[in-house]
């Protein structure tokens, strides 16, 4: 009998992916997690359902929401990752030596555990000397925080469930204060294909607009996602995403990557004419 794993990105669209064998399943006190081998994708992390991330694509996601602010700011020390229990964004992070300081904000103790079992090439990198982690609440432990970092992540999932606060004008605003006089914050920014998700887009970049004054939308093809076509934003108290870019300083460090490489950076947010006009509706 064969094993399908279906991923709803609409009520009239699934992605359904064949499946070996069930790894993992069990019920934590935030989420259902599970994790899933299929020949395709490799490994899948799935939480209450959707599809997280899979082994064969979730280097472009975590290098596009990582590596982009890292060849823009001179100098980053300090960095807060809120979600990221997987370990992916961090193990980009950890290629910098510049680095000092990366906290870690997962409410969800075990879904590292779980990572760190079934994932280890994401999660072993939450072992790094420089990584603290944080079970708590995102939006709580922000707002305690003031003048801090120099680049904050939110790598969370979909704006719903235990994470709506993280997608709030109020969170926002708290990162903005959060933040170094030049910091930068990043975030996943959903598809902008699909109407419903195209409005959450819409939703957080008017949002973070509120907040910021320099505040731009940039894309990756991550095949596993929803339409495949997917947006971060890269909002920043001081630096332009492509005026500042220090694509000579980057390349010089020597990092392995990918997918992301400073040439493909200019590209990035050059956007289609039809998001161009979901972010020109809300700005």
């Amino acid at each position: 009998m064969e094993m399908w794993f279906s991923d709803e990105h609409t009520d009239n669209v699934k992605l359904s992916i064949r499946i070996e064998k069930q790894l993992f399943s069990a019920q934590s006190e935030i989420q259902r997690i599970d994790v899933l081998e299929s020949k395709e994708f490799g490994k899948i992390l799935v939480a209450d359902g959707d599809l997280m991330l899979t082994e064969k694509d979730e280097f472009i996601y975590h290098e596009m929401i990582t590596h982009v602010p890292m060849a823009v700011h001179p100098k980053v020390e300090k960095v807060l990752v809120i979600g990221g229990g997987d370990g992916g964004v961090v193990r980009e992070l950890a290629k910098y030596n510049t680095i000092q300081q990366i906290d870690v904000v997962e409410p969800d103790p075990l879904l590292i555990e779980v990572c760190r079992k079934y994932l280890p090439q994401l999660a072993s990198s939450l072992n790094d000397s420089r990584v603290t982690i944080y079970h708590e609440d995102g939006l709580r432990f922000v707002r305690s925080k003031t003048d801090e970092y120099d680049l904050i992540i939110i790598d969370s999932p979909n704006p719903f469930g235990h994470t709506e606060g993280l997608f709030t004008k109020e969170f926002y605003g708290n990162c903005y204060n959060a933040l170094h006089e030049d910091g930068i914050m990043i975030n996943q920014n959903e598809s902008p294909f699909y109407a419903e998700e195209a409005y959450q887009c819409q939703r957080m970049h008017k949002r973070i607009i509120e907040s910021f004054p320099v505040s731009r939308i940039y894309q990756a093809h991550i095949p596993s996602y929803p339409s495949g076509h997917w947006l971060f934003g890269f909002s920043s108290k001081k630096y332009h995403p492509i005026d500042d870019l220090d694509g000579v300083t980057w390349n010089l460090r020597g990092i392995q990557t990918r997918y992301y490489l400073p040439r493909l950076h200019r590209g990035v947010f050059a956007l289609p004419a039809y998001v161009e006009e979901l972010v020109r509706d809300v700005e």
